[in-house]
């Protein structure tokens, strides 16, 4: 249940950095490669201890019955194997005609009780295992994998019966999600008697973590060939180098023209409008100071050149390569201003409503 501590992540845009958003020349990576830089160390979860004596009170409960001579409330029949088939899209002509049976993977579902339940063979061991376990603190639940074994196919008009057992219950676990007990299940299913499959069911029973404080925003790292563009920044100003040589615009700043090799430099701000050129929805691995998923964008600026920064303001899912964008600053905290893009539609949007109200307000 641990994560990969290096994740995968989506490719990130031309010039884009793949540990995370990367905000103008020099910033520093976010995600795990600032963790390792040492930029911020990441806590594990807070989670309760648990109570004396739990675990062999859970433990008592294995081999005891969840469900004795239970039945499926309806037999095995071609409706319900026609609604999953169209649901996973199986085409399988073995699950069709007078001669089908149904799909293995549907051997749970012909012992499952629905939103009513069953109305007999449930054994109330179950029930108080899993009482124990919310009175202990593990109030949430995910079921985490199943295992299934098939002996002989189910055929429409076979009634089934099932007995379930509680198999195991594991020592004290720590995931990201919190801290508890993985519970599994077994279930063996038959017809007139004979065993006919059998599946396991694992579920977690958990304390959900209290996470720790959010860290900052990773820093950016400031060096003698980019000091004047957050010197700009500090000053609300997005400035991008010059060539005096050939007159060619550069970003993200580097000490020399790459078009002709000229030394020397000045600046030209830019206007602050740009489009999305590319652009990629940041969901795993989480990063702290980041809350996922959010917009990284490869923003071309009027100007013509290209800078990789967030979209802002706008629901992830409706950023579009094309999408027009205008530039803001936006201070994360009292040492740190980011340049940031906000979708045109929605700056027009925000700036109608504030007009709106100073005209009520006038009134």
């Amino acid at each position: 249940m641990g994560d990969d501590p290096d994740g995968v992540t989506d490719p990130a845009p031309e010039g884009g950095d793949p540990d995370g958003a990367v905000v103008g020349p020099g910033a520093s990576r976010t995600g795990n490669q600032a963790a390792r830089q040492g930029s911020w160390t990441a806590d594990p979860p807070v989670t309760p201890s648990p109570p004396p004596g739990l675990l062999p009170r859970l433990k008592s409960y294995e081999g005891h019955p969840a469900a004795v001579s239970a039945t499926g409330k309806d037999p095995v029949n071609l409706p319900m194997i026609r609604h999953w088939c169209e649901a996973l899209g199986d085409t399988n002509p073995a699950y069709t005609g007078p001669d089908a049976t149904a799909p293995p993977t549907m051997l749970q579902a012909w012992t499952m009780g629905g939103l009513s339940g069953h109305t007999g063979g449930r054994a109330p061991a179950y029930d108080e295992l899993l009482a124990l376990l919310d009175e202990s603190g593990c109030t949430s639940v995910v079921a985490t994998d199943c295992e299934q074994e098939y002996l002989q196919p189910l055929r429409p008009g076979d009634e089934i019966t099932f007995d379930t057992v509680i198999e195991s219950v594991s020592d004290r676990k720590t995931t990201k999600l919190g801290t508890g007990h993985f519970v599994t299940t077994r279930t063996d299913v038959r017809v007139a008697g004979t065993l006919v499959g059998t599946h396991r069911f694992r579920i977690l029973k958990y304390a959900p973590a209290r996470r720790p404080k959010k860290p900052p925003r990773p820093r950016p790292v400031v060096n003698r060939d980019n000091a004047g563009f957050w010197e700009g920044v500090e000053q609300r100003r997005l400035l991008i180098q010059r060539c005096t040589a050939c007159a060619t615009l550069r970003f993200p700043w580097l000490p020399g023209c790459a078009h002709c090799g000229g030394p020397d430099w000045d600046t030209v701000e830019a206007s602050g409008d740009g489009t999305v050129y590319s652009y990629v929805v940041m969901h795993h691995p989480p990063f702290p100071a980041f809350d996922p998923p959010y917009a990284v964008a490869l923003v071309e600026l009027a100007e013509g050149v290209r800078m990789i920064s967030n979209v802002v303001g706008t629901p992830y899912d409706k950023v579009r390569i094309g999408t027009p964008v205008r530039l803001e600053f936006r201070a994360y905290d009292d040492d740190l201003v980011l340049p940031v893009f906000s979708a045109v539609e929605a700056v027009e949007t925000a700036e109608a409503m504030e007009s709106m109200e100073a005209v009520e307000e006038g009134a």
